[in-house]
């Protein structure tokens, strides 16, 4: 077993928990790399219809969702010429002159205390039409999450492709050193925004897992020095302890079905292996059998067959299982190292942690080709996760000593730094669509 593959293990199988607590800094999102084509956009501050001045900036956080996904370039606001808050009030002619090809304008009613209307438009500055038209109804308190929404619409009217901007990312955070060292898992806004944690600890907290539904997350906490996993309801704080068996209790990852967890556990014998736990029985089936380290399961979108990590031909590589019949076969052909599968949402690829070049990086793998595209360009990057339109990858990556957050697009041409004001970020994960 290599080096690299035991700390990476050891990462992986390494809380005092409370409700949601709100956390101690967020995370900014920052494009470091965006395509050249990028969109020239004008979200125009939206008008509000009630008293004073208007409570909410729909329109920045509209024009900030866009942004982050580097294929829209947004104009400042103070290069606007006018301020229209409706497609009657629009000067195309001034638009053209700007160089804006899509227009976004909008406003906000109140409709009594604490309801509120959000109404916008579309337009194609150049063909002079409207593209897009929504009215909704909100609160106060739902103010965030409709303008994300808005942003939603937008993105994929636009690309075709469904907006992320109404999802989630959970990831740990590690501040302190030695004694005063504190773990916490984290969920908040794909944005960064509404920080909050679910747990924390002095001891490791590690490996989230969304559930299906987007409700749940399953994790593994060192509390008391012994590893476990458990699954946290993220509405109400409630959380069961699924698994406490001797020796290594990690790696756990949802069936599609939201009934079961693939985990890594070393009982009985001492070697790692996976395992099959289905969590209204309690009943345990060992999935795999083998002297090598067999670890960092990984559903096939079936539901009938896993990927995972392994070390049984030298070194890690991907291997792929039937559960009928339990044998594996190796997948990944390229390259000395490969581990850490995650699949993309339509099952066609794997992303993965891969030495290139003495680095340690993100690549996807296509399955039908088995092909290995190289994606990032650290030099300690890990746990990479799709995002739920399978356009843009999140990982950890190392900027000197502190551990950061980064972004990628599946092609390679947008990448994105998520900053956060203190401590190590690490291990992100990202929610699946809400439901509807």
């Amino acid at each position: 077993m290599t080096k690299v593959f035991t700390s990476i293990l050891f990462f992986m199988l390494m809380g005092v928990v409370g409700g949601f607590q709100p956390a101690h800094a967020e995370l900014r999102i920052e494009i470091t790399r965006g395509i050249s084509a990028a969109v020239p956009i004008a979200v125009v501050p939206f008008g509000y219809t009630g008293p004073g001045a208007s409570p909410f900036d729909v329109a920045g956080i509209v024009a900030a969702d866009l942004a982050s996904s580097g294929r829209f370039d947004p104009m400042e606001r103070k290069d606007m010429l006018e301020m229209p808050s409706s497609g009657a009030e629009v000067d195309f002619q001034d638009w053209r002159l700007l160089k804006a090809q899509v227009l976004v304008v909008g406003r906000v009613s109140p409709i009594n205390a604490d309801e509120y209307s959000i109404q916008f438009q579309v337009f194609d500055v150049f063909k002079r039409e409207q593209i897009l038209g929504y009215r909704m109804p909100t609160t106060r308190a739902a103010m965030r999450a409709s303008a994300h929404y808005v942003a939603d619409m937008i993105f994929e009217k636009l690309t075709g492709v469904k907006g992320v901007f109404s999802t989630q990312v959970a990831y740990v955070t590690v501040t302190g050193k030695g004694k005063d060292r504190n773990y916490e898992l984290v969920v908040a806004d794909a944005d960064g925004a509404n920080a909050k944690s679910i747990s924390n600890s002095p001891d490791p907290i590690m490996s989230p897992s969304w559930s299906p539904d987007g409700r749940k997350l399953a994790y593994v906490s060192f509390e008391g020095g012994t590893s476990a996993v458990y699954v946290q309801i993220l509405r109400s704080g409630f959380r069961q302890k699924v698994s406490s068996r001797r020796g290594v209790n990690g790696a756990p990852v949802w069936h599609p079905d939201g009934r079961r967890l693939a985990l890594t556990l070393s009982q009985g014998d001492g070697n790692l292996d996976i395992y099959v736990l289905e969590l209204t029985s309690g009943r345990l089936e060992r999935i795999t059998s083998h002297p090598a380290i067999d670890t960092e399961p990984e559903w096939r979108k079936d539901g009938r067959g896993l990927y995972f990590t392994s070390d049984r031909s030298g070194r890690a590589q991907i291997y792929e299982l039937e559960l009928l019949d339990k044998k594996a076969v190796r997948i990944s052909r390229e390259g000395s190292y490969n581990a850490r599968p995650r699949l993309s949402p339509d099952g066609k690829q794997l992303s993965l942690v891969t030495l290139d070049r003495g680095n340690y990086r993100i690549g996807i793998m296509d399955l039908d080709r088995g092909t290995l595209r190289v994606l990032s360009e650290g030099k300690l990057d890990e746990s990479p996760a799709f995002a739920p339109n399978g356009q843009t990858l999140i990982y950890a990556a190392r900027e000197g000593s502190q551990g950061v957050l980064a972004t990628v697009s599946a092609d390679g041409q947008i990448r994105g730094r998520i900053a956060s004001a203190d401590g190590d970020v690490r291990e992100p994960v990202w929610s699946p669509f809400p439901p509807n």
